[in-house]
């Protein structure tokens, strides 16, 4: 289940994207959630995505 709480959600995001999937596409698709959902919710606390660092900075 993935964290509804934004910073809770960065923490497992970036850990995720360390850890398992080599970019944020692979991740969206193996995990079964929207791209933008995870773009704007963690947009909401000011974080982007960095495809060069493969995480949301």
């Amino acid at each position: 289940m993935i964290p509804k709480d934004p910073m809770i959600l960065l923490s497992w995001v970036n850990t995720q994207l360390r850890d398992r999937y080599p970019s944020l596409d692979e991740l969206c698709q193996s995990e079964g959630v929207e791209r933008s959902f995870l773009e704007a919710s963690l947009g909401s606390i000011d974080y982007v995505y960095e495809p060069e660092s493969n995480r949301f900075v």
